[in-house]
């Protein structure tokens, strides 16, 4: 089997042991999903399919993201509890992977679900010397990981000119450089909040994906996926956290939906059956 690695720029042979670990990054539940939601997952599943075809037992986990800010706005407009918000939008999700055929995951976790991991993980991020604490928040040193960058290949001029448009709260006077980036943080008094040794708050975006992988899935995975909106700053700052707390690799390979615009040409069938 060939993958494109987003990593490595180019096509790349993937030889998996019998069973292959996979992490594709969810949705947040805020609003309804769209055609870039279907042709990502669908896609995923095709992998996931193909490996199960190829003999091999598949443990994709697909998270969903219920404590993050474009969730909390929503509810918020809305005037509704953001918990019943996500619980709507990811039944809707739902429903629309049963329409498509999409087959089941090995685990859906929420974000919700893993704030004793997200906490220790914090905790080995900043005893490892990759972290720093501003009052009540708990930043990501990113001029400690010396590879930042490396998986979306982008110049500081990029990561910078991203991270401004989503979400990357570049102007923080309590950070030490712009492209540091959230662990944990104070919560809006409308927001959940939960107790830490650093404060009451709620985890940033980024972390919860790491803590969820090493939890189900263990310390380094086969497959890490996602949209190609996705590779920076989450999966930048995804990798750079994951290894600076457990000093191995996040993943072999780490491929956005784009490795599917390549395997399409050699599965014409299946693509033109989706289609119909």
């Amino acid at each position: 089997m060939k993958l494109y690695d987003t990593v490595r720029k180019s096509v790349v042979d993937f030889v998996p042991d019998k069973e292959v670990l996979m992490y594709t990054c969810g949705i947040t539940p805020y609003d309804a999903t769209h055609i870039g939601h279907a042709f990502t997952f669908v896609s995923y599943d095709i992998l996931q399919r193909r490996l199960i075809d190829k003999g091999h037992s598949v443990k994709c986990v697909r998270n969903v993201t219920d404590v993050d800010d474009p969730l909390f706005a929503k509810a918020r407009e809305l005037g509704v509890h953001y918990l019943d918000l996500a619980a709507g939008e990811e039944a809707r999700f739902d429903a629309d992977m049963k329409a498509l055929n999409v087959l089941d995951v090995f685990s859906k976790p929420r974000a919700s679900s893993a704030i004793p991991d997200i906490r220790k993980f914090i905790a080995m991020v900043l005893d490892r010397g990759f972290a720093y604490q501003r009052g009540s928040s708990v930043y990501f040193d990113v001029t400690k990981f010396e590879s930042f960058g490396s998986v979306s290949n982008y110049d500081n001029e990029t990561m910078l000119r991203y991270a401004a448009e989503r979400g990357g709260d570049l102007d923080n006077p309590d950070k030490r450089h712009p492209l540091d980036f959230v662990l944990w943080q104070p919560s809006a008094p409308d927001e959940p909040s939960w107790d830490t040794i650093w404060g009451p708050g709620r985890p940033g975006w980024h972390i919860e994906c790491s803590a969820l992988a090493l939890r189900d899935l263990g310390t380094t995975i086969d497959l890490h996926g996602g949209g190609s909106d996705l590779i920076f700053p989450h999966h930048e700052c995804e990798r750079a956290q994951t290894e600076a707390a457990t000093g191995k690799n996040l993943s072999s390979i780490g491929c956005t939906w784009r490795w599917f615009s390549w395997m399409a040409k050699k599965c014409r069938k299946v693509w033109a059956i989706l289609s119909s």
